[in-house]
């Protein structure tokens, strides 16, 4: 049971294990300061000298204030040691309330040592009137006992509160007259007190082997057994005390055997200790009651019924009711013995009454056998002498349903326990397989995760050389424009320097030779048409000079192409464009992966202009701003919603490729409004 509980706590864990502690130095502080005041308020509601209602105000702060700790073990011992207060003042049922309270904290912490301590703290409310129930809870907390990790707690401690668990599952034993196997585990009791090394509850063991051993009639070793139980006191404090009860015990054992003498002698030797039986005055009562029935067993009645009424006056100024049974009895019994039926027969239904009221079978047995001889006649004896023979009967059918249900309460306990013990095999059995599954799921899922990224891996590079390639075509073919421009050009300019600018200079060298020999009036009008061809030859030298130059830079090559690319899809399109390059831009130093880049950005971005804008015009600006090429594509479209429409295959390569430039890129458009792309992008 508590590894399934176990299993549940692991999901917890790991649910909580990566949150950090806020201010947790604050929960510390906060968690002492707790601490000390319930410590403060224990240690008040423990202090005999206050009044009651003082203590038991203290107690509720105390308890109040432990429900705000967190839950854990420290909480725990907090709630048992409060339950104890309340079990002092004789408030039972808070006392119950806590330890179930307890129990289940417990077991929600995986505590199994606090789950034991909290079955054997409920065992102990309910040994009073409901033996099968205390039993149960014993025998849980014992079954948790034997299988405790010795090496993860203190053995000494352990053995030592397992010797209190098994002294209190003897007891019960005893009491329904289980002897051999209250005697077996008694023992197995004093053997885990021994190994605590610890005495303090052998005294309680031995007495228990002694009252075994009287109603097994082995009275010399019940006789020994309860001056071992005085030896076992003898350097405590309840020395005395364990006397007074060893020696009452001695007496009721010589008694049973008819020694009415030695009786009598220990019983008198527990009524010198006068000082300690004046603080315990149920014992006197005792004490003084069985020296009465002694006296009286042996036919001594020189201080009967004097003992008895001072018995019965101290039973009843502390409300001794079982102490009260049996007094009426004896004074029963006397009476009777005189011949004085009508006493007799009034203190015989006196201890009926009681008994009745306390539940008390063997007291009540005893009112109805003196009843059915002081009977007034013989219908009533023969009433009371029924009861007899059905309260016995009662009873011996109640001492064997109680030892069996102790057995079956043991023979459950164990199967339950076998049951949880497999469940937890199963449990390990079924983690194991699914931590296995798992693992083999998420190796799989690697190794794909592996081949999905070396074929993008490989699927990147070869775009990247794709695009290389394409770069190095679109510059190569720029070149051999230019170059052929250039030849163009050069051809031009030869041909105006040598053939238009030679035949002008003929023509005006003719003119000049006409000049000089002919003098016919036009001579003036010739020399203006001279000055004319000498102006023309000149602005055909520049002409050609210019051709012949150099008339690019070797960065124009990339502007040119995407202005080329620009007009001529517009063009095809029809759609206006302009488009603006900033010269501070030093596109030679450019790295060519990102050229290409930004070109297939535009290009992309084009194509969806044609495709779904319904554009009229657009606008493209490439600008340098801190370090960054920032391109941006504005459309007077239609539009679209940005944050509904799902990106299509062309967003998402602009997205792409400016992650691998490591740059950002926004999509800012609504209907009716147009779009605007802008591409950002460091040098």
């Amino acid at each position: 049971m508590l590894k399934v509980y176990f299993y549940f706590n692991i999901i917890f864990f790991l649910l909580f294990f990566a949150s950090g502690c806020h201010k947790k130095d604050d929960f510390i502080e906060n968690d002492q300061l707790k601490s000390q005041l319930i410590e403060t308020y224990l240690k008040k509601s423990k202090d005999k000298e206050i009044l009651v209602s003082e203590r038991k105000d203290n107690l509720e702060k105390a308890y109040n204030l432990q429900s705000t700790l967190k839950d854990n073990k420290y909480k725990i011992e907090k709630i048992h040691e409060i339950s104890f207060v309340y079990y002092d003042l004789n408030n039972r049922e808070k006392y119950k309330a806590l330890n179930e309270k307890a129990l289940k904290l417990s077991f929600l912490i995986n505590d199994s040592l606090n789950v034991a301590r909290s079955y054997g703290y409920l065992g102990i409310y309910y040994r009073p009137s409901k033996l099968d129930v205390a039993y149960k809870n014993f025998y849980e907390a014992e079954k948790i006992y034997s299988s405790l990790n010795k090496e993860k707690y203190d053995t000494k401690v352990i053995a030592f509160e397992h010797g209190k668990i098994l002294i209190d599952i003897a007891r019960l034993l005893q009491r329904t007259k289980n002897y051999s196997e209250s005697e077996k585990v008694t023992i197995s009791a004093i053997k885990s007190f021994n190994l605590a090394e610890n005495e303090k509850f052998l005294p309680i063991c031995y007495t228990n082997l002694a009252i075994i051993a009287k109603y097994m009639e082995r009275y010399d070793e019940a006789i020994e057994y309860n001056l071992k139980a005085i030896e076992y006191e003898e350097d405590s404090e309840n020395y005395i005390l364990q006397k007074i009860i060893s020696y009452n015990n001695i007496g009721t054992i010589f008694k049973s055997q008819k020694k009415y003498e030695e009786a009598k002698e220990y019983y008198n030797k527990a009524l010198t200790f006068q000082e300690v039986l004046n603080m315990r005055p149920g014992r006197y009562a005792r004490l003084l009651d069985n020296l009465g029935y002694v006296n009286f067993l042996s036919n001594d009645l020189t201080e009967i019924p004097d003992l008895y009424y001072k018995a019965m006056k101290i039973r009843d100024s502390i409300k001794d009711k079982r102490g009260l049974i049996t007094n009426n009895l004896h004074l029963s019994e006397y009476y009777m013995s005189i011949g004085n039926d009508s006493i007799a027969t009034n203190y015989a239904k006196k201890a009926k009454n009681i008994a009745l009221e306390l539940n008390e079978n063997e007291q009540l047995l005893k009112s109805y056998d003196i009843l059915s001889e002081v009977a007034n006649n013989s219908d009533e004896a023969l009433e009371y002498a029924k009861a007899h023979i059905r309260l016995n009967d009662s009873i011996q059918n109640q001492e064997r349903l109680s030892r069996d249900k102790f057995a079956r309460i043991r023979f459950e306990t164990d199967e339950i326990a076998e049951q949880n013990q497999q469940i937890s095999k199963e449990n390990e059995i079924l983690i194991i397989a699914i931590l296995g599954l798992t693992a083999l799921f998420l190796l799989g899922y690697i190794i794909f995760r592996q081949q999905q990224s070396n074929k993008e891996l490989l699927f990147a590079q070869t775009q990247q050389e794709a695009n290389q390639e394409i770069y190095r075509l679109l510059l190569n073919q720029q070149i051999k424009l230019e170059e052929g421009r250039k030849l163009e050009q050069q051809r031009m300019s030869e041909e105006l320097h040598d053939g238009v600018l030679g035949r002008l200079f003929g023509v005006r060298l003719s003119l000049d030779g006409i000049n000089q020999r002919a003098n016919d009036g036009f001579t003036e009008a010739r020399n203006k048409y001279i000055d004319e061809l000498k102006d023309i030859e000149k602005e055909i030298r520049l002409i050609s000079h210019d051709l012949s130059s150099e008339t690019l830079p070797s960065d124009v090559a990339y502007i040119d192409a995407v202005e080329n690319l620009i007009s001529d899809l517009c063009e095809v399109n029809n759609i206006n464009f302009e488009f603006n390059n900033d010269e501070e831009i030093d596109w030679e130093e450019i790295d060519d992966q990102k050229k290409v880049n930004l070109f297939r950005i535009l290009q992309e971005s084009l194509q969806n202009i044609f495709k779904h804008s319904g554009a009229k015009s657009i606008k493209i600006n490439f600008d340098y701003i801190e370090d960054k090429i920032n391109l941006t594509i504005l459309d007077d479209g239609i539009g679209f919603n940005s944050t509904k429409v799902k990106k299509g295959i062309g967003l998402k390569n602009i997205t792409s490729r400016v992650s691998q430039m490591s740059g950002v890129v926004q999509f800012l458009s609504n209907k009716s409004t147009g779009t605007r792309v802008s591409v950002s992008v460091p040098v």
